[in-house]
């Protein structure tokens, strides 16, 4: 059975990402799973964060699964395309090509409003979703025989 997972939270909208923490550890703890926590600037910074965090455990394989959360909020510009896309590219390119045990928690929302209705635990808990999913998938991972990524 997975029991320790690694969660990357993007801060740049702190009080959201607080409460996406609290939905995923809520969650794993629930499952009986621990955690560590590794804090990045902001969403675009995931995916190298992960990377490094793969790169770091070459030699022995600590975390069973990684649940990555954050928010990025459409602006009057195209960053929100770009920010949004490229992060998801590279995460689900580093998922597929190292066989990840990942939930993926990036809100993608138009105003804080629809932020708060998804990362709140009392509403959407898409904090807890995105720990739900890589726990499953740490479990499908393990029951197809495959070695972590």
């Amino acid at each position: 059975m997975p029991n320790h997972f690694l969660i990357i939270e993007a801060r740049f909208y702190e009080d959201i990402a607080d409460e996406l923490v609290k939905g995923a550890i809520g969650e794993l703890e629930k499952r009986g799973a621990t955690f560590e926590r590794l804090s990045v600037p902001g969403t675009l910074e995931l995916p190298a964060a992960l990377s490094m965090a793969l790169r770091s455990q070459a030699e022995v394989i600590r975390f069973d699964g990684y649940v990555l959360l954050g928010c990025v909020i459409r602006g009057e510009t195209t960053h929100f395309e770009i920010v949004t896309f490229e992060s998801a590219r590279a995460i689900l390119r580093l998922a597929t090509e190292r066989s990840l045990a990942l939930g993926f928690g990036v809100l993608t929302v138009d105003n804080e409003a629809q932020a708060w209705a998804r990362a709140s635990v009392n509403q959407g808990n898409k904090g807890a979703a995105a720990a739900a999913v890589a726990f499953d998938m740490a479990s499908m991972r393990e029951a197809l025989g495959l070695t972590h990524g």
